[in-house]
């Protein structure tokens, strides 16, 4: 008997030292500056913003699919583009359970209990909602802990550590770090030439979300696409005027300010503003539709008789780059626009076909900017 006890003992042993990874956990400190302990490896992750597939979509080029079993309609809606080029790879994308919502919304909680995940991941945004319905508690007394992310309330800090919080949960840490670099090299290929030619700055209005709002004038405060301008060596006028990342100003102040270039982010919000005033802007886009719907805006009378109208200095880009790990594609397109004579080398489309290349698995389709001028 106390022979066949030692050879158990030694059996069960064995099998622990094989399997390692089915008892490991580890513990992140997530966006929000919470200490969250995961058990590892994750292979069942409800995601709460659906355009978190484009940094997934980068760790896990072979197969995105494999971890996702719920998330918000979002990519479906507001890019459709890029999800139906997905789709056609992927075609588990479709059967992924989907919930309603905006950024700010709750999750569907009884959606996501319903796919027994590993983890669930948030945007920041959604942080005091959350908080207001206990669903860290709920989900933790099922063992499903909570991490916050943020490529949208302030990317221009977040997006690295967010990065790299998705690295090292789904175990793709070497893979996270070489994104980051190849983002932050391509960020510096601008902000290093401004730095040496001490150039000055021209006046930018960001017309934010134009045609899913169709009054005036919502923009970006200093950070989002408020940061991403003055990295490109603009002057965004809007930070002056609102505290936060969002918010709005009088037709009257941006006429007073008078900029030089206006910048539109828009895309193809046909799900949220049938017949809107939208401009077309993303993969894969007309080239001739985005300019004819980018002419709608010299009319509003924000703009009536300032220096961008005059010059016809306006500019339509893909509004998803505010929630996105790509933000420096739309750095190096701006700083084309604000300096075409320090950037003539640049090529911004270029920059996001070799990010394609490199880190996803769909091809890259051009169609993300446009601009009247041109």
């Amino acid at each position: 008997m106390r022979k066949l006890f030692h050879m158990l003992a030694i059996l069960v042993m064995g099998l622990v030292v094989q399997n390692p990874a089915q008892a490991e956990t580890i513990t992140v400190t997530d966006i929000a500056g919470r200490d969250v302990t995961v058990n590892m490896p994750i292979k069942r992750a409800v995601i709460g913003e659906g355009r978190q597939l484009y940094i997934i979509a980068a760790l896990d080029r072979e197969n995105p699919t494999a971890r996702i079993v719920g998330w918000r309609k979002d990519l479906i809606e507001a890019d459709p583009a890029t999800y139906q080029a997905y789709l056609q790879k992927f075609p588990a994308f479709g059967d992924i359970p989907a919930f309603e919502g905006l950024e700010q919304s709750l999750i569907d909680i009884e959606t996501t209990i319903a796919q027994k995940p590993d983890i669930v991941f948030l945007n920041l945004e959604t942080k005091r909602a959350v908080e207001e319905a206990a669903y860290i508690e709920k989900l933790g007394a099922l063992d499903i802990p909570v991490v916050y992310v943020d490529f949208r309330n302030s990317p221009e800090v977040n997006t690295e550590p967010s990065i790299r919080l998705f690295g090292k949960l789904f175990g793709r840490e070497e893979r996270a770090e070489e994104f980051v670099a190849f983002r932050a090299a391509e960020i510096a290929k601008v902000t290093d030439r401004l730095a040496d030619a001490k150039r000055e700055r021209p006046k930018v209005f960001i017309d934010r979300a134009g045609g899913f709002y169709e009054d005036c004038c919502h923009s970006f405060g200093n950070s989002n696409f408020g940061a991403m301008v003055e990295l490109a060596g603009g002057d965004n006028i809007a930070k002056d005027f609102i505290p936060g990342t969002f918010g709005q100003i009088n037709a009257e102040q941006v006429i007073v300010s008078n900029p030089a270039h206006i910048i539109v982010t828009s895309a193809m919000w046909d799900v949220y503003v049938p017949g809107g005033n939208w401009v077309p802007v993303g993969p894969g886009a007309d080239p001739k539709q985005v300019i004819e719907k980018l002419k709608f805006y010299p009319t509003r009378p924000a703009y009536l008789g300032i220096d961008a109208q005059k010059a016809r200095n306006f500019h339509a880009v893909w509004h998803q780059f505010y929630n996105s790990p790509y933000q420096f594609v739309a750095i190096q397109q701006m700083a084309k626009w604000f300096h075409p004579d320090l950037f003539a080398d640049l090529d911004p489309d270029e920059t996001f076909k070799q990010l394609h290349d490199r880190f996803l698995p769909i091809d890259y389709q051009p169609g993300y900017f446009g601009a009247l001028l041109n």
